[in-house]
């Protein structure tokens, strides 16, 4: 009987091989496709060798059940059902299959992840389970090759059974016999408890104390200190796994007095009378004629990358390289957005604190309620009509309930604005015929007095399948002083400069109709996040630059600028920012002196040394981020910067202003009702 079980533990062993066989392969495939380095080189070696090396014994905490759960399903009870193990290694090769099977999805899940967020799994994908799940479709499709993707599973699904057949069909060592009865027991005893070893000091990585178990912080620091190698070393479903363990409500779980020892020195408690007034600021008096009408204009990615010197002669956002140069308008080039992703971004512009990726929009209590500091809310106490326009429908995001509350008297969708048939995305209509739409509504609800309209576009978005000919854009005047450029653009990487010039264009000539009628207009015009970046490593073909990766303000910063007939540039005091800076801004340039306003960070109008949000901080010479601890300088380069590692300033401020949020959901008697 223990013959049976001898010869199946080593069948299950050599099927467990396949499994961080096939990891190394798919950390290969994703160097080689997304990495600046195809193969190791003087003076690399040690960093390629530790990334494979300390991945495999990483990979062996989930790669250790390709040898347990055989072991425990299959050569255990074949031990005793000779029915059972008969059928053995077909079980196995089974096994074998669904598990590697595992291995593709969550390999191509991550190159799909990797290409539109330049990350590996992260918490951007637990906030994905109230978007469009038709847009992701659409993208999944027409960006990402799905249909290819799919069939992919048969050839590599046929290629697996066969390789588990063929390893099953190599030979294995001979069961062992013993004179002594005893001595056999005892050999079939230490072999049984040598398997449950075997499996434990794989599942450790290499160790039987579980303290010692390869983690993030233990990864070799020639491999940590390459950003994208520090990335590569993680095997897909461990990367995954650290997602999902991880809270992303990990401060609803804190306690006051927990509220208490992280705000010390940033945010006093005290009572709901008086809670509060902690933020009160009391506006200087205004710089600014009080302008009829203000356009907060939020375009969907609207990145900063293309101002910057290296992307300059792209020109894919001329439209408002000419705004940025006409008399009125003042700039901030190095701008931090309040969110990595959409909705986080847009919630914490409008409720004034930070979001942290607790999805404000989608809890009830922010669908009856709202901070004083809500944005719109303050609008309106200034004297102004407060207008939401948005190019999809409201049902995104709880719009719908969570517009009014924070202080819109009136919200509108894309399709609310435009006809049955307009043209659209899964996001929302095309930005042309939205803000259209927007224009129309405008002037329909214009009844004299001072009105606020905050109008978010959607175009600029994947899958970037929109006709962008039809829509006014020809490369080959746009992209004229990269001739280089135009020669190798083809596909979906021609589509989203498509998209990047067709939603900036949109959003100029919307604000050139608004400013005819409107003189006295104030505008303000920034991105939701950085995002619709253009492929390095194309740029690095056409001489642009000379590297393959994005340097972090490429990756991380959205545009920021504002025009008004009486605005100058010196105004601006400061010459770094992030979203919630910008209400307390135009607050001190309109509002009249000693009125009251609320705000969790100060204006732009006197300097500021630092800012942070959830995720980066910016100074005047670096910009970093939390997740990964690391920096670069934050001046524009051509070249690849050096990135510094382990550093975290300011963390106690940011870690300060995101329990705020946390805090406010367990104590909802603290928020004002709509």
């Amino acid at each position: 009987m223990f013959s049976l079980f001898w010869q199946g533990m080593q069948q299950d062993f050599k099927i467990f091989l396949l499994a961080p066989l096939f990891c190394a392969i798919f950390r290969l495939a994703f160097i080689e496709v997304y990495g600046s380095e195809k193969l190791p080189r003087k003076g690399t070696f040690r960093k390629w060798f530790q990334c494979f090396n300390y991945g495999f014994w990483w990979g062996l905490d989930w790669n250790a059940y390709a040898f347990l759960l055989p072991l425990a399903l299959v050569s255990i009870p074949g031990a005793f059902l000779p029915f059972w193990q008969e059928a053995g290694d077909t079980l196995r090769a089974v096994f074998a299959l669904i598990f590697l099977l595992l291995l593709y999805t969550a390999f191509m899940g991550k190159m799909i992840f990797y290409f539109h967020f330049r990350d590996t799994f992260n918490q951007t994908l637990r906030l994905g389970r109230n978007a469009d799940k038709m847009n992701f479709l659409d993208i999944f499709f027409h960006q990402n090759h799905g249909a290819w993707i799919l069939l992919g599973y048969l050839p590599y699904g046929l290629l697996c059974w066969h390789l588990a057949r063929w390893v099953l069909s190599l030979p294995v060592l001979p069961y062992w016999q013993m004179e002594s009865e005893i001595l056999q027991y005892a050999a079939n005893a230490a072999a049984f408890a040598g398997a449950v070893v075997l499996f434990y000091w794989m599942r450790y990585g290499g160790t039987l104390r579980h303290r010692n178990k390869p983690e993030w912080d233990t990864v070799p620091k020639v491999v940590k200190e390459d950003i994208f190698f520090g990335k590569a070393v993680v095997d897909d479903l461990l990367a995954l796994e650290m997602v999902y363990k991880s809270q992303v409500s990990e401060l609803l779980t804190h306690d006051d007095a927990t509220t208490a020892k992280i705000w010390q020195g940033y945010v006093r408690q005290g009572t709901r009378e008086d809670f509060w007034e902690q933020f009160a600021r009391s506006a200087g008096g205004p710089r600014l004629k009080k302008p009829s009408h203000i356009f907060w204009l939020l375009g969907e990615s609207h990145s900063q990358l293309f101002f910057d010197p290296a992307w300059l002669r792209l020109h894919l956002m001329q439209g408002s390289e000419d705004w940025r140069r006409e008399p009125g308008t003042a700039v901030i080039n190095n701008f931090l957005p309040a969110g990595m992703i959409s909705q986080p971004s847009l919630v914490s512009q409008l409720e004034g604190i930070y979001d942290g990726d607790l999805e404000l929009n989608e809890n009830k209590l922010f669908w009856q309620h709202s901070t004083p500091l809500a944005m719109p809310r303050q609008m309106r106490s200034l004297g102004y009509r407060t207008e939401f326009y948005y190019g999809g429908g409201l049902n995104w995001g709880s719009m719908v309930n969570f517009t009014p509350a924070c202080g819109f008297d009136v919200s509108f969708g894309g399709p609310d604005l435009c006809a049955k048939d307009a043209p659209r995305t899964w996001l929302g209509v095309y930005d042309h015929l939205f803000l259209a739409g927007a224009e129309r509504k405008i002037e329909e609800l214009d009844d004299g007095r001072p009105a606020f309209h905050y109008i978010y576009t959607t175009s600029n978005h994947g899958p970037y399948n929109m006709p962008m000919e039809e829509l006014g854009y020809r490369a080959e005047e746009v992209l004229k002083e990269v001739p280089e450029l135009l020669e190798i653009l083809s596909g979906q990487e021609a589509r989203l400069m498509g998209g990047v010039w067709y939603t900036d264009h949109a959003l100029m000539e919307f604000a050139g109709r608004m400013r005819e009628k409107y003189p006295d207009a104030l505008f303000i015009l920034t991105g939701d996040h950085a995002g619709g970046l253009p492929s390095p490593k194309l740029a690095s073909r056409a001489g642009l630059l000379s590297r393959d990766y994005l340097n972090l303000r490429e990756d991380r910063l959205p545009s920021f600028a504002m025009q008004h007939p009486e605005l100058r540039q010196d105004m601006l005091k400061s010459t770094i920012g992030t979203h919630l800076n910008i209400l307390p801004t135009l607050m001190e340039l309109i509002a009249p002196k000693g009125f009251t306003y609320y705000s969790l960070l100060p204006t732009l109008l006197e300097p500021l040394d630092h800012v942070v949000t959830p995720y980066c901080w910016l100074d005047q010479a670096r910009l970093g981020d939390y997740k990964s601890s690391t920096a670069q300088a934050l001046a524009p380069a051509l070249e690849l910067l050096p990135t510094e590692h382990n550093t975290a300033p300011y963390k106690e401020e940011r870690d300060a202003l995101v329990e705020l949020t946390g805090w406010l959901l367990r104590h909802p008697e603290f928020l004002c009702k709509a």
